[in-house]
């Protein structure tokens, strides 16, 4: 049995033999989780069966994993950069599946394990980690040595929302939404979302009006209820208010709160359901425009209801509203009258919208702009709150990104770069997208990974559909949540010395500046970077 210990930035191909550097031991604080890979290949000419085991004073604390490779498709890579895999490539290492440790490996083939642990014990010091492997051929035996240093990270600062598709949970699972059955399914995705970094959470008050084919609309999720009265209108938030309590239980404290114009321009309503006469019906869509009276009237009247629910909760500071989602130029006409609109209706409350147009934001049109990532050289000295996002079309300029096809280097450097442009906010808009673009019909995620054909595989999603309600985490996902902890430990090392010597630290030996499109692409840099910053922590 061939074995090779790695790092989580490895990508594990089946026919390749890894040529990354062995990856025996690292630091971490003691409450932070940390992942790492053992690589297998059988010597047998024929399939293998294997048990692999764990033994180490983290025991409780591991999980194991086997990667498994997901199709991908080369849809929308045309122009990309060439810090890339060979995008035409048929699969890709993502998929994390639980495993109780047997193995049927295949013969000639790598797989790789992944294994994981997330500290509850609060141990510290050298605390190795055994993995045996045992087959019919003999045993084979690998020791990662992580050492835990007496010292925690610090909250999360950063807010971070990767939107949450409550639609796309209830199709795949066939369950109405906010009934007794998707409760606990979407506890286990916020727990799980939270996990990973997520502490700001697309809060549906109505249908969002995201990735919607212009006439046709998602199915309904929508959190209040209205009833249309002989007075005008009525506001239910029973669901609204436990959606609250749900996410707070699970550690997340910051709701952004589903758009109130249609995508692309703000032209016209989202998808708004009502009670009328007796009877559910949609009041509002495609159909209505949005400066028109009749949507004006149910704004104001949705606006005072809604002020004096979040005042009772206690959650106003804690609320970002949305107008309308990536307007271009020739919609800034349309954006400004709606978030006159917005700020004269839901004073107090900040506002934020994905949008790369400086215009917005110098001519005062835009509350929080948040900016395609290959703009951020232009927004930072901008803006006094800096916000970025990425996307399928973040692929060029090498900047950031966690596609199926790209170094996962590329996907966990995002967290030094966002403490390097001392960011506020990241957004990125696949968390749970199951469908296909302009959400026309649902899509299996395990065999459709670029939503039918629109866009790279690996944007449109983080986690897979579990059979039991619960969420299967990438690969990416958790390479992700990595370098939001490179960030908090960055914070932490800030705090404890000055952001001078830390970005003296951090920019140690390179030709320039350290920028989204200009970072070393290479892993033994990336974790000397963390170990260096470990060892500081360590020593102060």
């Amino acid at each position: 049995m061939k074995t090779r210990l790695l790092s989580p930035l490895v990508k594990v191909f089946p026919e390749a033999e890894p040529t990354a550097a062995e990856f025996t031991a690292f630091s971490y604080l003691r409450n932070e989780t940390f992942s790492f890979q053992l690589a297998l290949k059988p010597e047998s000419p024929r399939e293998t069966a294997a048990q692999v085991a764990l033994a180490s004073d983290l025991l409780p604390d591991l999980s194991l994993y086997v990667v498994e490779q997901i199709p991908s498709t080369p849809c929308g890579y045309e122009g990309h950069d060439d810090y890339h895999y060979d995008v035409t490539r048929p699969s890709f290492p993502d998929l994390l599946r639980p495993t109780d440790g047997s193995l049927c490996l295949t013969a000639g083939e790598w797989t790789a394990l992944w294994v994981t642990c997330r500290p509850t014990l609060g141990l510290t010091g050298e605390r190795p980690v055994t993995l045996t492997v045992k087959t019919d051929g003999g045993e084979t035996t690998a020791v990662f040595t992580p050492t835990l240093i007496a010292r925690d990270l610090p909250a999360q600062t950063l807010l971070y929302t990767n939107w949450f598709h409550n639609d796309c949970l209830c199709t795949y699972y066939g369950v109405e939404p906010f009934s007794e059955r998707y409760w606990p399914i979407a506890e286990a995705y916020l727990r799980n979302a939270a996990a990973h970094g997520v502490n700001l959470i697309l809060t549906p008050v109505f249908t969002p009006p995201l990735d919607t084919a212009v006439g046709g609309e998602r199915p309904t999720v929508q959190l209040v209820d209205v009833t249309k009265t002989a007075d005008g209108w009525s506001f239910g938030f029973d669901n609204f208010e436990k959606y609250v309590r749900l996410c707070r239980n699970c550690g997340i404290e910051n709701f952004e709160i589903s758009h109130f114009f249609t995508q692309w321009g703000a032209k016209a309503a989202p998808k708004i359901v009502a009670t009328v006469d007796g009877e559910l019906r949609r009041v509002f869509g495609w159909e209505t425009d949005s400066h028109g009276p009749e949507y004006t009237a149910f704004l104001t009247a949705f606006a005072e209801a809604f002020c004096r629910e979040v005042d009772a909760l206690g959650i106003r500071g804690n609320c970002y509203l949305h107008i309308s989602d990536e307007p271009g130029e020739e919609d800034r006409g349309a954006y400004r009258l709606c978030a006159e609109t917005v700020r004269r209706l839901f004073p107090g409350f900040r506002f934020l919208d994905a949008l790369s147009d400086l215009a917005f934001v110098r001519e005062g049109v835009a509350d929080i702009a948040v900016c395609g990532i290959d703009h951020a050289d232009e927004f930072r000295p901008a803006v006094d709150e800096f916000w970025t996002y990425y996307c399928g079309g973040g692929r060029t300029k090498c900047v950031p990104n966690r596609l199926f096809a790209q170094p996962s280097l590329r996907n966990r450097v995002l967290g030094l770069l966002l403490w390097r442009y001392d960011a506020d906010g990241f957004l990125h808009w696949g968390h749970n997208f199951w469908y296909s673009q302009y959400s026309r019909h649902a899509v299996d995620p395990f065999t459709v990974t670029d939503a039918d054909g629109a866009f790279p595989s690996g944007d449109s999603f983080s986690v897979y559909p579990g059979p039991d309600g619960t969420p299967l985490d990438a690969l990416r996902h958790e390479v992700f949540a990595d370098g939001l902890r490179d960030l908090r430990a960055l914070r932490l090392l800030e705090s404890l010395t000055s952001r001078s010597h830390v970005l003296e630290l951090l920019e140690e030996g390179l030709a320039e500046p350290l920028r989204f499109t200009a970072y070393p692409h290479d892993d033994a840099w990336l974790l000397g970077v963390r170990a260096k910053i470990n060892d500081e922590i360590a020593r102060l």
